[in-house]
């Protein structure tokens, strides 16, 4: 078996484990609405968003090798167009598009990772396309295109959450790129929005690339150093970040060519950045062979965040069964109570002077049994609404918190653990949710971090040193095997 082979069947295992351990009680648990397996099985996605005119469809098209998106100076499409590779047709000749599908073709055919996005409705369906093209840049690889982002446009306007949106396709995507261009190196209100709240809760920093685009329309090299001090100034601002952010410097020699005024710019610094484009196209390729350590984080991340969820539940579930004893405790008392004030009363009215003291203890013995009946039926309900309603105040006593990572955890699962809450009215199995959480940490602790540590061994290991390879593939073989076992 070569490394390649190998590599292929990591992935399988790690796409069976999410199908057959993680995407089961995902959606029983309201985690995911749709298989968690469909947002990884596709192949790896690259994501370009920016600014409105940041040239996203221009480098795009720049990559690919021809005319695919419109380009224009001004917003010239509002759509999320997903570009991949046509394997039916034959590379050789122009580039073109083979073929276009709507977003609903897109949305329910299962070969494609985005069937969790009907929720954003109507409106988004209409703004979202498929484009088959026959460039070999996308043989491994596919490309969103997307809406350019604005400073005054409003979710009314859109008709759609394009927040949202980003933040589903982020999580999804392997790489994400940023684009800014020399007249807006300050950033539009959406660029700010997704850049502090709605990227770093949904992708890692690590896979998100900044790029100046552009860089051709400066007019001299002292021109572009003023525009990327910006760009740093205000991502260093906007990010929070200590360090500046690396951000890769590009521009279309083909723009550069049509442009009618370049020779009133001095643009002889754009030779010495050649290598930044080659560069900047290197890191997008890359994005196939990252795809197995992101699969890896995908595993871990939702393993931990549903054990967490389930972790809540099962606090919650041990509080309302004390509770629950509690209270028919406090049922059992009540009712005996009154009906041993009953037969005080009773007696002290001599309604059963005549009778003999065993009518009167049934009598009393009625009496409790209508009381406890009306406690179980009735007034155990209203307790019980109350304990939930006090319990969802105070969701985050239900599991600690001690550091950041469970903070993080905790953010992105609080809402569902409310709701699940709510949805069952706190009646749910613990032993169920004892033995679902087993079954994802298991996930968690052996599937994910084996496979981990393969990649990590992995790399270390040159690609010509064939024997190492051999050996590490039957190492990890035999702990597949135990792990599956």
């Amino acid at each position: 078996m070569n490394r390649e082979s190998f590599i292929n069947r990591l992935r399988t295992e790690l796409l069976t484990m999410v199908e057959k351990q993680l995407t089961p009680v995902a959606i029983k648990y309201g985690y995911s609405e749709a298989p968690l397996e469909t947002n990884i099985k596709w192949k790896p996605l690259v994501l370009v968003i920016g600014n409105y005119s940041s040239g996203k469809s221009t480098l795009i098209n720049d990559f690919l090798g021809g005319e695919i998106q419109a380009t224009g100076q001004a917003p010239t499409d509002d759509s999320f167009t997903v570009i991949t590779y046509d394997p039916s047709t034959s590379p050789d000749g122009p580039i073109r598009v083979t073929e276009e599908r709507d977003g609903k073709f897109l949305l329910n055919d299962p070969e494609y990772p985005f069937g969790s996005m009907k929720k954003h409705g109507q409106r988004f369906f209409s703004h979202f396309r498929l484009k088959k093209v026959n460039a070999p840049f996308l043989r491994n690889l596919s490309v969103i295109d997307t809406p350019g982002m604005l400073d005054s446009i409003t979710e009314r306007d859109r008709g759609y959450d394009y927040q949202n949106v980003i933040g589903d396709l982020a999580q999804i995507a392997d790489l994400v790129l940023v684009l800014f261009d020399s007249h807006k190196a300050g950033t539009v209100r959406e660029a700010h929005t997704s850049l502090r709240d709605t990227l770093p809760t949904r992708t890692f920093e690590d896979r998100v690339l900044f790029v100046l685009n552009r860089i051709d329309e400066c007019v001299s090299l002292v021109d572009l150093l003023q525009v990327y001090g910006t760009l740093c100034w205000n991502l260093s601002q906007i990010t929070g970040r200590k360090d500046i952010p690396s951000i890769h410097l590009t521009f279309s020699p083909g723009a550069v060519k049509e442009s009618p005024n370049s020779f009133e710019r001095d643009l002889g610094f754009l030779k010495y950045l050649e290598n930044q484009r080659s560069e900047l196209k290197n890191a997008i390729l890359m994005a196939p062979r990252h795809r197995l350590d992101h699969l890896a984080t995908f595993v871990e991340t939702h393993a931990e965040r549903l054990s967490h969820l389930m972790e809540a539940l099962m606090a919650y579930q041990k509080r309302f069964q004390k509770y629950k004893i509690r209270n028919l405790l406090t049922g059992i008392v009540f009712s005996v109570l009154f009906g041993f004030l009953a037969q005080i009363g009773l007696k002290s009215m001599n309604v059963f002077a005549s009778a003999d003291e065993g009518m009167l203890l049934v009598s009393s013995s009625l009496v409790s049994g209508v009381i406890f009946l009306t406690w179980i039926f009735y007034i155990k309900k209203l307790f019980y609404r109350r304990f939930r309603k006090r319990q969802l105040k105070q969701l985050e006593t239900l599991t600690p918190l001690e550091n950041q990572t469970r903070r993080d955890s905790w953010d992105s699962i609080r809402e569902l653990v409310s709701k699940y809450i709510v949805k069952t009215s706190g009646q749910f199995s613990k032993r169920d949710l004892a033995k679902e959480r087993e079954s994802v940490w298991m996930v968690f602790e052996k599937g994910a971090k084996k496979i981990r540590e393969a990649l990590n061994e992995l790399a270390t290991i040159h690609h010509d040193d064939a024997a190492e390879v051999d050996k590490w593939i039957d190492r990890q073989s035999n702990l597949l095997k135990e792990t599956r076992e």
